[in-house]
């Protein structure tokens, strides 16, 4: 298996590039008088990194996924990796420091750790790249789905009008207006809370608007809160590494449906997390492209190649690539935004104690 998969199965020692054997015998010893006729070691795979050789597909393999016997025995195999591993590769953010976020109706963020964490935080797993590098991973439950309930609820005023709806132009649109906005979004506030959100410690989810008499609402503002608000709780887990750790990004690789529509949510986007965002050509083709490019990095490598120096000389050297760094005022904005939505998190504690299914009929 490969070693990014593998250090999700049990601790990983990246240093020796095999299973944790501190761990292996703490856990062997909790397991001891069961008296198990196998130690933990036994029942797990081999680690592979990438690059090398994880076999060849044996008669038996072949015949179990092809029958008829087109596919033949004797194909070589990479390590296999999962979503997270072929992420850090199709973004080519395998080095130190570099950091890749996938945006969709949940977000998460890896990032390529210099050395591993100084302790346990249960906003944050841990995983390694393909190549054997420490990654840490935030995961946000909610991030899209409240913007695409607001965009679908303009979409039926345009029907209502006796208009057939664009749905690219509407998020076009709406996502340009938020460029418009004041910096901190006018003193709004949103969460978009489809589920639970342990990284803000909210058990149960409710999609929320809030405003006060005094606050500036219009178009701008609204989409500018509600973008900021999308990348709100993954900052707060981003802060425990830079904060706790003092861990530095210098850069993030960004795809994701909200992507779409790129200059507005890259430039929120790196508002938001302070950090230059860079969206490529390759950004839509994610963890297939990603596997394919470890196949062929398996096959391809030179002797002493790097994944590091496959991906930037052979594989991304002639990649359409946008970066777009922070603004200042746009950081400054968000600062505010995010004091806003930090105090306001007893609100959305509230809503989901009080407004319940069982209360939301007329009986």
């Amino acid at each position: 298996m490969g070693i990014g998969d593998a250090s999700g199965m049990f601790p990983v020692d990246l240093t020796k590039r095999k299973f944790d054997e501190n761990k292996l015998a703490v856990f062997d010893n909790l397991i001891a008088q069961r008296e198990y006729s196998w130690n933990l070691i036994d029942i797990l795979p081999t680690i592979r990194v990438a690059g090398e050789s994880a076999g060849h597909l044996s008669v038996e393999g072949a015949q179990l996924l092809d029958p008829s016997g087109t596919l033949e025995a004797g194909i070589p195999m990479c390590p296999p990796e999962g979503d997270g591993g072929t992420g850090t590769v199709a973004t080519n953010s395998v080095n130190i420091r570099a950091g890749n976020i996938s945006v969709g109706t949940s977000i998460f963020a890896q990032f390529v750790l210099e050395k591993e964490l100084s302790k346990i935080y249960p906003e944050i797993d841990i995983m390694a790249t393909p190549d054997g590098k420490p990654v840490g991973i935030i995961l946000a439950n909610n991030c899209s789905g409240d913007i695409n309930a607001w965009v679908n609820l303009f979409c039926e005023f345009y029907q209502a009008m006796g208009l057939a709806p664009d749905m690219d132009r509407i998020y076009e649109t709406l996502f340009n207006k938020a460029m418009d906005a004041e910096p901190d979004g006018g003193a709004l506030l949103s969460y978009g809370y489809y589920s639970a959100e342990s990284i803000t410690g909210v058990d149960v989810g409710r999609p929320l608007f809030v405003r006060c008499p005094e606050s500036r609402f219009n178009l701008s503002n609204f989409m500018r809160t509600h973008l900021f608000s999308a990348f709100a709780a993954l900052r707060l887990g981003m802060d425990i590494l830079t904060n706790g750790e003092h861990i530095r990004i210098e850069q993030i690789k960004a795809h994701g449906g909200l992507f779409k529509t790129r200059l507005p949510a890259q430039k929120i986007c790196a508002a938001a997390l302070d950090t230059p965002v860079s969206v490529m050509a390759t950004a839509g083709e994610a963890g297939a492209w990603g596997m394919a490019v470890l196949a062929s990095f398996m096959v391809n490598r030179k002797d002493a190649e790097t994944l590091s120096s496959y991906l930037s000389d052979r594989v991304f050297v002639r990649l359409e690539e946008q970066i777009i760094a922070p603004e200042p005022r746009d950081v400054e904005g968000f600062t505010v935004f995010m004091n806003r939505y930090k105090q306001g998190l007893a609100i959305e504690r509230t809503a989901g104690e009080y407004f319940m299914e069982d209360n939301l009929s007329d009986g």
